[in-house]
């Protein structure tokens, strides 16, 4: 195996990331080393580079839904063998000693660590995990389609659990987790009802033909009153729009880690028990739950392939909303 390893690196939010060559990491104890093979571009990337997110680990390699093939192990890694393919998500690593973790939370630890933000991630050709944040992929999707599941596909597992038993749930932002969690629902045998951009025609033929029961704009009410609605769109102005179209006792889940300023607005439309909640990363089980599902059943990711030199460019395809699905860089 070469000593050296390409990466793209921010080393400051708001530029561009750079091209970079540099020695390949070695696996502490409890860690893995990977080839990447595929890594999704995902929004909270884009908070990272973009400045929203404060304090990131700096130069760091973004990228937080990594496919790769194990390399090499270390000392009290028994779970993974060299050549097994696995994934990586955004929760890197946890203490393991707060109340948090205690208690089951792990994804409200109070020290964690998030790939691609305070931990090197997976837009490189190379990169370290913890092996206990890593997770066995299902054989029946391919590297660069198997890379959406792991954030986009895992985050909006997380927000769709919290819908609980809703049978009519609303989709704000029909991007990367949307699509595919509007999917799992639908096999489910919930109703989806999508809303998109002003405009965006596409968006809405998107989400009808993957089954959605109904797609309109964002400014638009739906045919009925709604039970869930779940805000995959970072904007503010959507919560009370969602709260409008929901019924008696609905929730408004919030799944962005990042979401521009919630303006005022009347008590009269949080009443008869509405209420707002958000969601912050994920735990172990969210990610063995939805993973089974995936493997249970075939969701299309829609894809957008990119080489890993052009990272910023699949960054800005992605701030203008130039494709349907997710994008994916390839090493």
């Amino acid at each position: 195996m070469a000593d050296k390893m390409r990466a793209m690196i921010l080393e400051k939010p708001g530029q561009a990331l750079k091209a970079v060559e540099m020695d390949i990491p070695h696996p502490e104890a409890g860690k893995i080393l990977l080839k990447v093979r595929a890594c999704g571009v995902c929004r909270t990337d884009l908070h990272v580079v973009d400045g929203d997110l404060p304090d990131p680990k700096l130069p760091i390699i973004p990228g937080h839904e990594i496919v790769g093939e194990v390399v090499a192990t270390s000392d009290g890694v028994v779970q993974f063998k060299p050549g097994q393919r696995v994934g990586v998500p955004w929760l890197g690593q946890t203490c393991g000693q707060c109340r948090y973790c205690l208690s089951g939370r792990e994804n409200l630890c109070d020290h964690p660590g998030f790939t691609g933000y305070t931990l090197d991630g997976g837009y490189a050709e190379y990169t370290v995990a913890d092996a206990r944040y890593c997770f066995p992929l299902p054989e029946n999707y391919d590297d660069q389609h198997a890379a959406p599941l792991l954030c986009a596909g895992l985050i909006g597992y997380r927000a769709y659990t919290l819908a609980e038993e809703s049978a009519k749930i609303g989709l704000y932002g029909f991007g990367a987790a949307a699509h595919i969690i509007a999917q799992v629902a639908i096999h489910q045998g919930r109703q989806i009802y999508a809303f998109v951009r002003p405009g965006d025609e596409d968006a809405k033929r998107f989400a009808l033909d993957l089954g959605a029961a109904w797609a309109g704009d964002s400014t638009q009410a739906p045919p009925e009153s709604l039970d869930a609605a779940i805000l995959f769109a970072p904007v503010g102005a959507l919560v009370p729009a969602a709260l409008q179209v929901l019924r008696k006792g609905g929730r408004v889940i919030c799944a962005g880690i990042h979401m521009s300023d919630i303006p005022a607005f009347p008590y009269a439309i949080l009443w008869e028990e509405r209420s707002i909640c958000s969601v912050a990363n994920l735990t172990r089980k969210d990610g063995e739950d939805f993973l089974r599902i995936a493997g249970e059943m075939q969701i299309h990711t829609e894809v957008h392939s990119y080489p890993l030199i052009e990272a910023n460019r699949a960054l800005d395809d992605l701030r203008e909303g130039r494709f349907q699905g997710a994008a994916v860089l390839i090493p």
